[in-house]
């Protein structure tokens, strides 16, 4: 009997096909490869992108590729325990953070697990950590200031509840330091804070965690660690964890400032991850989707309409800049996303000018529209007068004989200069902040020896609250400083500057 090849061959691909159908799950997968964090899978046909993927000895990955034969999964956990052959299964779940009041005072990993030793978190409720930002009709318009206790930040560039302000600058400038401030200062102001470290040593974590206990902040603190130490995975999912739980708390209408310290190191662990799952690179090395990474990161900052809930999230992102190049990959990526920024400069820094804000390149797009009245009222010409000041500077240091109006001009700007200075973790209300520009905008400390300057202010402010604590109630209260008040303020700072007291 003849052979017929043509019929072989058709009942052995009948046969391929069966056994496959037979064999292949849409929810079982076999690890191909493992190694860095990063495990290369075939099978799970059904997987969801962002899904939640179960390996053996209980570590978890998640999808971030998917491939016409295979799914490319970061691991979650210790990637020494997966090895080639093993079996994975889906979850059908998409990842997910706990959320809710009983984080408040703890720290936390990037997956919502303890890490401050004090023990389990009992939670009710768990969030995904990506969703879509709420959309323009659910948003309403900033109108209430975020006071940070900074007077520069408040007089300069304000910011709203429900704003995006980027602090950007040279590593060793103060920024951290003006997040860790704006937290301090929100006691007593209903405002829940969320601090995520990414890329941060565990012992300035530590460090941070101390001071806010210090101060009293961790009571409405959550601090989320990835540190430096752990996988570029967690790294990578820290700050979507962190506005889950601040989203939860903006749904119930409370309001939350959320700091990510900071995006630099958050952008380069995103890059990790991309070129091991062999995504194409890039400017610098970079994945094409760099500015999605951020953007459906910083968008979830809203402040929401009163039908629904009127809770906001305030975001405060932190980028390190190289010799202070704001116009490299990252930091203008940022800068485009956010409403403005406040930009720190080494040289004002090594000069002792603390915060070290530049202010001619910090700006705020959207605060101003939401701050007081009273701190209008004094900073109103303050940005004209520092930009004088600063300019005369640079041509003062070529001459020797200057005449009396760019004297005039020097020793109001350095006036205004010592005024601003402002030591770290010393916050300052509403009514300090005003008593202070108040004297500067009017030039009562024009004479004072520069070095001389807080001391007096402090001193002449303590004067004042002894005999006038009502004229400081009433800005605190009305936010405005009335012509009765007005008057008061201009007598008894005229008294005592010119009194020599």
């Amino acid at each position: 009997m003849k052979i017929n090849t043509y019929e072989i061959s058709a009942l052995i691909k009948a046969q391929i096909k069966e056994y496959r159908h037979k064999v292949a799950s849409h929810n079982v997968g076999n690890v191909i490869s493992v190694g860095d964090g990063i495990a290369h899978i075939y099978g799970l046909d059904k997987a969801m992108l962002g899904e939640l993927l179960l390996f053996p000895n209980d570590v978890y990955g998640m999808v971030m590729n998917l491939n016409a034969d295979s799914v490319g999964a970061v691991l979650l956990g210790n990637d020494s325990l997966v090895k080639e052959g093993d079996l994975v299964n889906r979850t059908e779940m998409v990842m997910e953070v706990p959320v809710g009041e009983t984080l408040l005072g703890r720290v936390v990993n990037a997956l919502g697990q303890p890490i401050d030793g004090v023990g389990e978190i009992k939670f009710e409720r768990r969030r995904p950590i990506e969703v879509i930002a709420p959309g323009v009709m659910k948003r309403k318009s900033v109108d209430t200031p975020l006071e940070t206790g900074i007077t520069m930040i408040d007089a300069l560039t304000p910011i709203g509840r429900g704003q995006r302000e980027l602090i950007i600058g040279d590593r060793q400038t103060g920024k951290t330091a003006l997040a860790i401030d704006t937290i301090i200062n929100q006691r007593g102001k209903n405002v829940i804070c969320i601090y995520v470290a990414i890329g941060q040593k565990n012992s300035t974590v530590a460090q941070i965690v101390d001071k806010l206990k210090r101060y009293k902040a961790m009571d409405y603190t959550i601090v989320v660690s990835a540190s430096a130490s752990e996988a570029a995975p967690l790294q990578y999912i820290a700050p979507y964890a962190g506005v889950a739980m601040a989203e939860e708390f903006m749904h119930q209408g409370k309001d939350v400032l959320i700091v990510y310290d900071d995006l630099s190191k958050h952008a380069v662990s995103y890059r990790a991850l991309s070129l091991l799952l062999k995504r194409s690179p890039g400017r610098e090395a970079y994945p094409g989707d760099v500015f999605y990474l951020h953007s459906r990161l910083l968008e979830r900052a809203c402040k929401l309409a009163p039908e629904y809930g009127g809770g906001s999230i305030t975001a405060l992102p932190i980028v390190e800049t190289q010799s202070g190049d704001i116009s490299a990959y990252i930091p203008t990526n940022v800068i485009s996303i956010t409403d403005g920024q406040i930009f720190l400069q080494t040289d004002l820094f090594n000069a002792g000018q603390r915060p070290a804000i530049d202010s001619g390149l910090s700006v705020s797009r959207v605060g101003g529209d939401a701050q007081f009245t009273a701190m209008k009222q004094v900073s109103r010409s303050l940005k004209i007068e520092l930009a004088s000041y600063l300019e005369m500077k640079s041509f003062a240091q070529f001459g020797s004989d200057l005449d009396a109006s760019t004297l005039a001009v020097l020793r109001h700007g350095e006036a205004l200069m010592s005024v601003l200075k402002q030591n770290q973790y010393q916050v300052y209300q509403l009514d300090k902040q005003v008593f202070d520009l108040y004297a500067a905008k009017n030039k009562y400390l024009d004479f004072v020896d520069k070095n001389q300057i807080r001391t007096k202010l402090d001193e002449a402010y303590a004067v004042f609250k002894a005999v006038h604590q009502d004229v400081l109630d009433n800005i605190n209260k009305n936010k405005i400083i009335s012509q009765e008040d007005e008057m008061i303020l201009k007598q008894e700072l005229k008294i005592f500057f010119e009194s020599g007291r």
